[in-house]
């Protein structure tokens, strides 16, 4: 049951979307943000990123394989979302989200990576026997010419993938944002910022994971951090993060300045309810510290093994900043009753179709099928195959 004060409609008392549509943002932008981390070593020609360029889309297909997930657990009936691929509704957003995931997921991120490693599907398909074998002959559809021009037009290809995929990985959390921001009813969501916020954090949340990724790979197979590599990311991040804080607080000061009827109730609510969620979790330990941690490594001359060291709690704290901000969206958008005068309280269950349990079972998914991936396509290898630039 859940606890409310104030008048409040009946239909209000219980929260139709729970941590489950939480998860379902985070999700889409830790994606959207390892293909942007991807795309600046292969469109951008930032070599100091390379290391982590692979792992980047391995965990982007990981996590997007997951995506869908929680919105399918939400649904009564999982089986219907077919429909949308069979009778397209375009004025839907919803809807459509099937055919941009679809799109890329198969055209861009899978084509991507099968042209990324093609030439090392082939030689473990040459090299493996047995189940491996079959399973490398399928993953190489038949190909073989591992000629320098074959070669080549792959590399050509990849590239021209990753071009179009970086507005498709725009458009995919970019449309999040603005389902939520469409909603005129909620004054908490009915915001023009809030594509664009959403996006930005996802390219913030997205860099902050490789990272942390590439930290425990490297310490679980022995092998030094590039120190290039990581103070060049952490560049970016601090770059995005400022971007993703400036607007925020620029919708904050917008929200304030026009102060509208609901501006007492939703202030309320900041000071009550959403106080740890937002004050303490969002901004300032998810925000301001790993802010003030990334600037530091930036400005000030520290040891490389304290930097790394700063580099990886300030991306531990993004994330669990970023998901706050999730959460404080998708569940504080439904704490206020529509007549600004009373309140009602989320309280999670466990065991339950969209409780605690489902929601870690679907964080831990990802990084099992990551595994599984990095087991046949290794990211790790950093010796170029062939000239890329």
């Amino acid at each position: 049951m859940q606890g409310f004060e104030g008048f409040i409609y009946p239909n209000e008392l219980e929260l139709q979307w729970s941590v489950l549509i939480v998860l379902y943002p985070f999700i889409t932008g830790l994606v959207a943000g390892a293909f942007i981390l991807a795309s600046l070593e292969r469109v951008f020609n930032v070599e100091a990123v390379k290391p982590t360029y692979r792992l980047a889309l391995l965990t982007a297909l990981a996590f997007l394989m997951v995506a869908p997930l929680p919105l399918q657990l939400h649904l009564g009936h999982p089986e219907r979302s077919f429909e949308m691929y069979l009778t397209p509704h375009t004025s839907s957003a919803m809807a459509m989200f099937g055919f941009v995931y679809l799109w890329y997921l198969m055209v861009v991120l899978v084509l991507e990576i099968w042209f990324d490693y093609r030439k090392d599907i082939v030689l473990a398909w040459q090299e493996s026997k047995g189940l491996k074998r079959i399973i490398y002959g399928v993953m190489a559809l038949g190909s073989r010419n591992l000629s320098a021009a074959a070669l080549q037009i792959d590399e050509r290809i990849g590239r021209f993938l990753t071009v179009i995929g970086i507005p498709s990985a725009f458009l995919l959390h970019g449309y999040v944002g603005f389902i939520f921001g469409s909603i005129k009813a909620n004054p908490w969501w009915s915001s023009s910022m809030m594509p664009i916020v959403f996006l930005f954090s996802a390219i913030v949340s997205g860099i902050a994971l490789i990272t942390i990724l590439y930290y425990l790979i490297s310490w679980y197979r022995k092998t030094p951090v590039n120190q290039e590599c990581v103070d060049t990311i952490a560049r970016y991040l601090l770059y995005a993060f400022l971007i993703d804080f400036s607007l925020e607080l620029l919708d904050l000061i917008h929200r304030i300045y026009e102060a509208d009827e609901s501006f007492k109730s939703l202030d309320f609510m900041v000071h009550t309810s959403l106080y740890m969620s937002h004050i303490i979790i969002q901004l300032l330990i998810g925000t301001v510290v790993p802010l003030l941690m990334l600037g530091s490594a930036q400005l000030f001359k520290i040891r490389p093994a304290t930097r790394k060291l700063i580099y990886f709690i300030a991306c531990i704290l993004t994330l669990i900043g970023i998901f706050a901000m999730r959460w404080n969206v998708v569940i504080g958008g439904q704490l206020f009753s529509k007549s600004f005068l009373g309140y009602t309280t989320y309280k999670m269950q466990f065991a339950t179709r969209e409780g605690l349990l489902t929601a870690i079972v679907l964080l831990i998914l990802p990084f099992l099928i990551l595994a599984g991936l990095a087991h046949l396509l290794p990211p790790w290898d950093e010796e170029p195959k062939t000239a890329r630039h």
